[in-house]
């Protein structure tokens, strides 16, 4: 008789996920606006929450996320930009000369 028990439950669990499943698939009418409330909303909500997830489970992203936010926003960094930087192998130079004097 348990085993009759047990199985009638299984059974229910599944014909509620089933039933369950079937509502949520359900189409429902929605205006236009909404859509397009949701559609903007939608994305950046879900980009904040995985670029707070990755700032806790990874502490180095943090720098790598301001890097990114900055280009985002028109900003970097001047000598980048310019493309004013020491030559390759330059610092070798000047610390060779610095040793021999």
């Amino acid at each position: 008789m348990g085993d009759w028990i047990g199985l009638a439950v299984i059974g229910f669990l599944i014909l509620c996920a089933l039933l369950g499943l079937w509502q949520l698939t359900k189409p429902y009418d929605i205006t236009v606006e909404e859509f397009e409330k949701r559609a903007h909303e939608a994305p950046g909500m879900l980009s904040a929450g995985f670029t707070g997830l990755q700032k806790i489970l990874d502490p180095a992203t943090n720098k790598a996320v301001e890097a990114q936010q900055d280009f985002k926003e028109g900003r970097f960094d001047a000598e980048q930009g310019k493309g004013d930087g020491d030559e390759a192998g330059s610092g070798r130079q000047q610390d060779a000369e610095g040793r021999t004097q």
